[in-house]
């Protein structure tokens, strides 16, 4: 873990008062800890904070070109994403996909400013069950084409044979149970964030829980390797390393395109190929996937 601050250096960090740090702890979720009953603050966590939450990003000096056989992707990271950007590549070599990992945040705020052509997001809104939108409305000056990737079961990867016996969100408070967390920004921290919040449970009270990694399978790894033995990811990794799954929801994972680069040729290949077989024998291979949406365009209820 990186620097520790206390509240008055978090105070001047923000530049607001020592009272309105302890209003952010509780209403805005500053990322803090207590340590011999003080409030100390990850410094890393605190930037990571305030990215998630800034808006109004200044726009890029420069644009997308246009297209010339390279499509971007970014956002949140997926095993059959992965697998569905390296099948592409191989087969269109006059055309390449590449991805980088910015959480589902980052990836639609890497839209906004133009900076790739799909984002990659499962953002779960606070209350009720709607993805996507309600973050789009606000990130967003003009709604982007939404397509569903998949469906994708969520919950919390365990060790193999579930040895503490972890049933639920609430096992998580348990002081024998070490978690590993993913970052801010991420489809996955909104959703185990907001399943603690329904459980009336402090972040503070679960061991481990500012310990963040950035992509699934690493969370996965860190079970595997008994660096912790639980945390918040999906099926298809449990699969993929043998390890136990607590399910919670089922998720809509979309891909998200602005309407300008909707019909790009390389952004319709690779919509296209999620109606190839390889791409249904892929999520069967993995597991934890549901295709009945794939492809479609999903439109705000």
């Amino acid at each position: 873990m990186g620097d520790l601050l206390s509240t008055k250096e978090v105070a001047k960090f923000l530049n607001v008062n020592e009272k309105m740090v302890y209003t952010l702890i509780s209403d805005k979720g500053l990322p803090a800890t207590k340590v011999t009953g003080k409030w100390l603050f990850p410094l890393d966590l605190v930037k990571q904070w305030i990215e998630a939450g800034t808006v109004n990003y200044p726009e890029p000096a420069t644009k997308l070109p246009p297209y010339h056989g390279l499509v971007l992707i970014a956002g949140s990271n997926d095993l059959l994403l992965d697998r569905t950007i390296s099948t592409f590549n191989t087969r269109f070599p006059d055309h390449m996909a590449m991805f980088g990992f910015t959480g589902s945040m980052g990836g639609l705020r890497a839209l906004r400013q133009n900076l790739c052509h799909i984002a990659s997001s499962h953002l779960i809104s606070g209350e009720g069950d709607e993805y996507n939108f309600p973050y789009i409305l606000k990130e967003m000056e003009r709604m982007p084409a939404v397509v569903n990737f998949c469906m994708r079961e969520q919950g919390i990867l365990v060790g193999k044979n579930n040895p503490l016996d972890i049933k639920s969100v609430e096992d998580l408070a348990n002081s024998k149970v070490t978690v590993v967390n993913r970052i801010l920004g991420t489809g996955t921290r909104t959703l185990f964030d907001r399943e603690l919040k329904k459980a009336g449970i402090k972040p503070e009270a679960i061991k481990g829980y500012d310990n963040v990694l950035a992509k699934h399978m690493d969370i996965g790894l860190a079970i595997l390797e008994g660096i912790a033995d639980a945390g918040p990811g999906i099926r298809p990794v449990a699969n993929r390393l043998g390890l136990g799954f607590i399910p919670i929801c089922w998720e809509r994972f979309d891909l998200l395109i602005t309407k300008e680069r909707f019909f790009d040729q390389g952004v319709q290949l690779f919509l296209g190929t999620l109606k190839e077989p390889f791409f249904k024998d892929s999520a069967a291979n993995l597991g934890g996937y549901d295709l009945s949406m794939s492809g479609r365009m999903v439109y705000s209820e």
